[in-house]
């Protein structure tokens, strides 16, 4: 017999969720009203959304959004795979302690002071901030993210076939591209998905490491909402929304999908 949960656990459970949750569904619901006015209700319309796909600044920013999300999220996930597998493969090494610490820095760091650093960064080496300053910058926040999704994929398997590969005279880079990446891809996926959420939902960094010509989408909608919010902003928000929910949701299914048909 399973047992009950109290009343006070579901009140509380379900007073978390509207408190998370509720404003979002607000935001959806007034993303699709046919009045102009955000805080009036004029009844159901598509309407802002064509308005949304003919809007040449909301385009090119979602173009630099895409574009800059696809490549560092590349990057971040070839980095991040490389530092899981040295934390996760290389046992105690000199210097361990502090390349750990370094990978997992941008975890606890706070973005402002992620953003300050970059930029005092590309200041000193002369480097033009516009749309390859934000690619760095996202690559490099979200590189740690990849690491800890790798690292903890290749600590939860059996390492027998990597050894009996290497026994019969395989060399340790046919191993790691043959066995152990093809064992780790659902993880390597899963964190190039969470790299290209965080990177298409930044703002605060962006703001420090952007240039001329490379604004994206959340400084885009963040410029907009300080003059007023628009039906477009909502429909906006509302395609920023469920973009990154299908990101983080294909990522756990994904990771978890690998977990379940990884050998024992």
């Amino acid at each position: 017999m399973r047992p009950r949960i109290p009343w006070f656990n579901w009140t509380a459970l379900i007073l978390g969720f509207a408190f998370l949750y509720l404003p979002i569904v607000i935001l959806i619901i007034y993303s699709f009203n046919e009045s102009k006015l955000v805080t009036v209700w004029g009844g159901w319309s598509l309407k802002w959304y064509g308005e949304l796909f003919r809007n040449e600044g909301i385009i090119s920013a979602a173009q630099v959004t895409l574009v800059v999300a696809v490549v560092a999220s590349t990057i971040a996930t070839v980095l991040g795979t490389m530092a899981g597998f040295a934390l996760a493969r290389l046992g105690r090494f000199r210097g361990r302690t502090l390349f750990n610490g370094m990978v997992l820095a941008p975890l606890v760091m706070p973005e402002v002071i992620t953003g300050l650093s970059l930029l005092l960064t590309f200041v000193a080496v002369s480097l033009d901030r516009g749309q390859l300053t934000i690619i760095l910058a996202h690559a490099t926040f979200s590189m740690c993210y990849v690491a800890v999704v790798v690292q903890s994929r290749l600590t939860g398997f059996d390492d027998s076939v990597e050894e009996a590969a290497l026994d019969l005279g395989a060399k340790p880079a046919t191993v790691f591209f043959r066995i152990t990446l093809p064992l780790i891809l659902p993880a390597v996926i899963a964190g190039w998905l969470l790299s290209f959420t965080l990177s298409l939902d930044d703002l605060v960094i962006a703001s420090f490491v952007t240039g001329p010509g490379a604004t994206t989408l959340p400084m885009k909608i963040f410029s907009a909402v300080r003059l007023g919010v628009t039906p477009e902003i909502n429909a906006l928000s509302t395609i920023l929304i469920g973009l990154v929910a299908t990101g983080v949701v294909i990522a756990s299914w994904i990771d978890k999908r690998g977990r379940m048909r990884a050998p024992d």
